[in-house]
């Protein structure tokens, strides 16, 4: 029998191949993963609905396989090969099964779901067969649509109570071995097609300007011991998350794209902003919604997590999809200056340096200490010309430089 790649999210018509979890001649479980697929970036395991036994590959790694074309070859349990391919004849006649309830997660049944839950047909056959109760699944599509991978998180083996999800260990960064070639596939290919696209389709133009963040590293300083004892790991990044958004409302046209066919630069009036996270297998934007919604702790919450599964390889197709701004710190590992690239269809992106301390003149002349951070700002000049820019900087480092405004809610 064939397994064909199932619907596995909303408007995804064909995915990457990462890599098989099975070979020829392995005995699978329901619920056991097949193989690992990519889209925009987010990888995904894929659970089978079957029992039985692996016949055939027909896909390699780094192969694009549309939706329901069939991946491999398998015999159903208790069935052997030369029963696999009955006669025509046999296939016609053989009666459509009724659907049984199978016993879910919870030690419950699943019949057919209600239609009040958003899933594809595959979607729902893959959790009838899998004996997950939809009705259970949080759904982490479009209005809470049930992706396939939502299905992964409810699957256990029969008569065991679901274990909690592994935590995976994070991959080590692979800097390459000289004298050998490495395919362009998975993320790297899509992070090579994604700045082509950038590169090819938008004037870039760069601002940077330097901004004295002293008082920002002196608050930070003070609070993170009490974000650490609520297990909320303080960065620098949640307040320059803050800021930009402060900026983008100042400065709407920075939060926008272009919509070349209608002819329309779109306004948006939802705050998505991106954080570029390094990863083993390449660069990841997931992003943080609804930013201005969000206090400095709620971000800094969303930072770590959406870092922490991109590094391990867990993010959702969802969460790496929709921004409206972009951030990309390089001060971390050392950088002072960068010319980041943009990421479409947005229209500006903020590069981080490292912040270093630096002699500086006060207004009355005197040289003093200061801890200073230098800002790269990338735009779009179709849409952003360099006033513009200019305008949008310098509100992000009026915020910057009087932290205290970032603490408060919009509205007193």
């Amino acid at each position: 029998m064939e397994f064909a790649l199932p619907h596995i999210g909303e408007g995804v018509n064909e995915a990457e191949l990462v890599r098989w979890v099975v070979a020829p001649g392995d005995a699978v479980k329901r619920g056991q993963t097949l193989l690992e697929v990519m889209t925009d970036k987010a990888t995904m395991e894929v659970p089978s609905p079957f029992a039985g036994t692996i016949g055939a590959l027909k896909a390699e790694p780094g192969q694009v396989v549309q939706i329901g074309q069939a991946v491999l070859d398998y015999t159903p349990a208790g069935q052997s090969a030369q029963a696999e391919a009955p006669a025509p004849a046999e296939t016609k006649a053989a009666p459509a099964p009724a659907p049984v309830a199978a016993p879910t997660p919870n030690g419950a049944t699943a019949s057919r779901a209600p239609l009040s839950v958003r899933a594809a047909p595959s979607v729902r056959q893959m959790a009838r067969k899998l004996g997950i109760d939809l009705t259970a699944v949080s759904g982490s599509g479009p209005e809470g649509r049930v992706l396939i991978e939502d299905l992964s998180r409810y699957v256990r083996p029969p008569g065991r109570d679901m274990p909690p999800a592994p935590t995976r260990p994070e991959p080590a960064f692979d800097y390459g071995t000289p004298g050998t070639r490495v395919k362009l596939q998975g993320v790297r290919r899509a992070i090579a097609d994604r700045m082509v696209q950038s590169t090819k389709t938008i004037p870039h133009y760069s601002y940077i300007d330097e901004c004295d963040v002293t008082d920002l590293v002196r608050l930070r300083a003070s609070l993170k011991d009490a974000y650490a004892a609520s297990g909320v790991k303080l960065t620098y990044l949640p307040f320059f998350v803050k800021a930009i958004v402060a900026a983008l409302k100042e400065v709407p046209l920075v939060n926008a794209s272009l919509d070349e066919k209608a002819g329309e630069i779109v306004l948006h009036d939802h705050y998505h902003v991106g954080i570029a996270v390094a990863t083993a297998s390449g660069l990841k934007v997931p992003v943080v919604r609804d930013a201005d919604k969000k206090g400095i702790g709620d971000i800094a919450r969303e930072i770590d997590r959406l870092s922490t599964e991109a590094r391990q390889g867990r993010s959702k197709r969802e969460d790496l999809r929709g921004g409206t701004f972009t951030l990309t710190s390089v001060g971390n590992i050392g950088g002072l200056i960068s010319t980041p690239v943009i990421n479409p269809p947005e229209v500006g992106i903020l590069g981080i340096g490292k912040v270093v301390r630096r002699p500086v003149y006060d207004d009355a002349g005197q040289i003093k200490p200061a801890e200073i951070v230098y800002l790269s700002f990338s735009f779009d000049h179709r849409v952003v010309d360099g006033a513009v820019g200019a305008v949008f900087g310098n509100a992000v480092m009026k915020r910057l430089s009087n932290p205290a405004l970032l603490m408060l809610p919009d509205k007193l």
